[in-house]
Order: structure tokens, then C-alpha cells, then sequence
């Protein structure tokens, strides 16, 4: 059931409605413009609710823990978070979530932003670069997919118990000591400066025994960070099949003198088959 344009009267009055129903799938985005609509009461206890998506406009304040226990996907686009309490209480009482996407929210008195959900399988975290600065924590052991874009300069992304992670696309690697099952990485550079990596004492698990595939897009390889990183993948992914490194935008002398550098490396993985393109 999908909610749009209206008054939040009338939004009340159609949720009062769908709960009476037995609703499982709703979607909710206010455009009135004035005032945010706030996260419905109606919404706490339901018991039948499977899909759940909020849109903008809408101000997710929970001051205690809500009960879905049969959400298995919600999605929060745009919306207004009104503080971390109400992250923590929407969150902890979706006992049976498997998606979660968080798109470009607003969260002015939000200084970290906890994801702990046991149960979540995938994960799609979108943010927009704003004055806020933003701590990101990630703790979910089922997690299997991973996608992360978009961090501020002065935002941070702490991943502290992935386990179970099989794929992930973002655009730095602070996925890979805590993820000793990943089999796929999807590296995606927005940016990269000097000075932003340096390599760590230990090399991952994954590295060593379980990364089959590795892509990086938007590779440049001008500032030596980057090329480092890159050296330090092929140098270490010792079951890695494919490394494919892709620009569209490069200069065909400048993609003939980064593929030569890339194959001189001396590859952990003697089958890693090598793609510029």
C-alpha cells in the first residue's frame, strides 16, 4: 500500500484504516511541504508488516523501542532522523529485518549512526556530503552484501563484525579485517588523496584465503596512494581470479602505461586473470 500526497489527517486516517486490514507492505512519503510527518505511532506494534518504506518528509522519532517483528525490508529515504535514540529503537525492534537501504538522511543531532542488526543479510548505505560529521557504526554478523558510497571527508565508517560478508562495494577498504569470508570486493573512488592509506601490519583473511574477484572503478593510479592500494590487492589475494580496473575517461598512452604497471606486479595468485578497461 502506497501513501503520497495529502494532509498527515488524512495519512492518519488511511494508516488507521490499512492497520485494520492487515497491511504488509507500505510505503509512506509526504510532500505537503510545511511541517514533517511524524513516524506513526501506528506503525510500533504491528505485527503483519513486512516491506516498509518512508520517504521524504517524514521524521523518524521513536523514544522507545517499536515491536515489527515481521519487517523483513525497510527502506529510509530522505527522511528526518530526529536522534540516535530513535535510530537504536527502530532498529533493535525489527527482529527479522534482512534489507536495510539508508539514503541520504537527515540527522543534524546525529553524531553516530548505529546499524546492529543480527539478522540483516543486506545493507545499502547512501549518505550525502553535508556540514554534518557523522560516525558510522556497523555491526551485523549475517551481513552477506554490502554497498557503501558517499562518506563526507569528516564522516567515519566503523565495521566491526561482518563475518559472514561474501560482497561489498564501497569506496575505501575499512571492510576487509572484519570480513573473513568476502569473495567479492567492488572498490568505487569518488575521491583520493595523499596520504589516505597506508598499508596495515597484517594482511586480511580474506586477502589469503577467500577474495575471488576484485573491481575497481574510476581508477586513475595518478596519486601513489592509489597505486599502492592496488599493487597491495594483487600482492596479496592469493585465490583472486579477475582484477578488473576500469576509466572511461583516460587518455589511451595513460591506460597502456597503468595496465604495464599493474602487470609487473608479482601477482599472489598465479590464475588471476588481469582486465584494464
Amino acid at each position: 500500500m502506497n501513501f503520497g500526497r495529502g494532509s498527515t489527517m488524512d495519512i492518519g486516517v488511511l494508516l488507521g484504516v490499512a492497520f485494520g486490514l492487515h497491511v504488509r507492505e507500505l510505503e509512506l512519503q509526504v510532500y505537503s511541504g510545511g511541517e514533517p510527518y511524524r513516524f506513526p505511532t501506528s506503525l510500533y506494534n504491528c505485527g503483519t508488516l513486512e516491506t516498509l518504506k518512508l520517504g521524504p518528509n517524514v521524521l523518524v522519532d521513536v523514544p522507545f523501542p517499536v515491536c515489527l517483528k515481521a519487517l523483513t525490508t525497510l527502506r529510509l529515504y530522505k527522511v528526518i532522523v530526529k536522534d540516535e535514540r530513535s535510530v537504536v529503537n527502530l532498529l533493535s525492534g525489527c527482529s527479522s529485518l534482512e534489507n536495510l537501504e539508508v539514503i541520504t538522511c537527515t540527522h543534524s543531532d546525529v553524531k553516530t549512526f548505529t546499524i546492529a542488526v543480527p539478522s540483516l543479510q543486506r545493507l545499502t548505505l547512501i549518505t550525502s556530503i553535508d556540514e554534518y560529521q557523522l560516525a558510522y557504526v556497523i555491526n551485523v554478523p549475517s551481513l552477506k552484501y554490502l554497498y557503501l558510497r558517499g562518506l563526507a571527508e569528516g564522516d567515519s565508517c566503523l565495521i566491526e563484525n561482518t563475518p559472514e560478508l561474501l560482497e561489498a562495494n564501497i569506496i575505501d577498504m575499512p571492510v576487509l579485517d572484519n570480513s573473513p569470508n568476502l569473495q567479492a570486493l567492488k572498490l568505487i573512488t569518488l575521491w583520493f588523496r595523499k596520504g589516505d592509506w597506508s598499508p596495515p601490519k597484517y594482511v586480511a583473511e580474506c586477502l589469503l584465503n577467500r577474495l575471488e574477484t576484485f573491481v575497481w572503478e574510476n581508477y586513475e593510479g595518478e596519486i601513489e596512494d592509489e597505486r599502492e592500494v592496488a599493487q597491495y590487492i594483487l600482492r596479496n589475494a592469493s585465490c583472486l581470479e579477475t582484477a578488473t580496473f576500469s576509466r572511461t575517461d583516460i587518455h589511451p598512452e595513460k591506460r597502456l602505461e597503468r595496465l604495464k604497471e599493474l602487470e609487473s606486479v608479482v601477482r599472489a595468485s598465479n590464475s588471476c586473470q588481469l582486465v584494464f578497461k
